[in-house]
């Protein structure tokens, strides 16, 4: 379903986070951007979403 699109799916990520935080942080507004126009997207092959979380949950940093 989301293959082919990924430059889509940040789009609509960065526009809506963008709305929630400058309703919230009035002084976002005067910024002219959040976010950079750029964006990275990879796969995890055929990882299951435990494997995945395990592995995030690894790479926390310890202070």
């Amino acid at each position: 379903m989301f293959l082919n699109c990924p430059s889509g799916i940040m789009k609509q990520i960065k526009g809506y986070t963008s709305r929630i935080l400058r309703e919230e942080f009035v002084e976002l507004s005067k910024m002219p951007g959040l976010w950079t126009r750029s964006y990275f997207v990879s796969t995890a092959g055929n990882a299951c979403s435990e494997t995945i979380k395990k592995y995030a949950e690894s790479q926390k940093k310890r202070y």
